[in-house]
């Protein structure tokens, strides 16, 4: 952690916003098709959850300004493919299947895209632990 985020305290991401027009619609989405614990609701027209620790806000947009599609969240997940196959199973669009991204050191990184209930575009990542051979 740099000299700056230290003086200031900050030790880790504590809430995301997700833009929605249709709070119920997107309610159900992200407890339903995603399984997330609904913490609470909130007027006007608030949803939050919980991400593992990181709270995850679904509103409407306040101003026009703020009305455009989230940024991209990428949801851990342990295993890809059967992430996918439930989600695909409740009617959850995806862009694509789950396929290896990247081979690291210790782990191939695995991605798959898919769209929420108000055409926002998250993902699911896995970092599948690889075991080294020796030689």
């Amino acid at each position: 952690m740099d000299a700056i985020a230290m003086s200031v305290g900050i030790a880790r991401l504590g809430q995301v916003a997700v833009n929605v027009k249709d709070i119920e619609r997107a309610t159900a989405f992200y407890q339903d098709a995603m399984g997330l614990k609904l913490l609470f609701k909130a007027p006007p027209g608030m949803a939050f959850f919980d991400c593992g620790g990181v709270r995850l806000m679904l509103s409407r947009p306040e101003k026009p300004e703020f009305d455009h599609p989230s940024s991209v969240l990428y949801f851990a997940v342990p295993d890809i493919h059967g992430a996918h196959s439930k989600m695909k199973a409740t009617g959850v669009h995806f862009e694509d299947e789950p396929h290896l991204l990247a081979k690291m050191p210790t782990h191939d990184l695995w991605m798959t895209f898919f769209r929420d209930s108000e055409e926002n575009l998250l993902a699911l990542m896995s970092e599948v632990a690889t075991s080294k051979v020796a030689p």
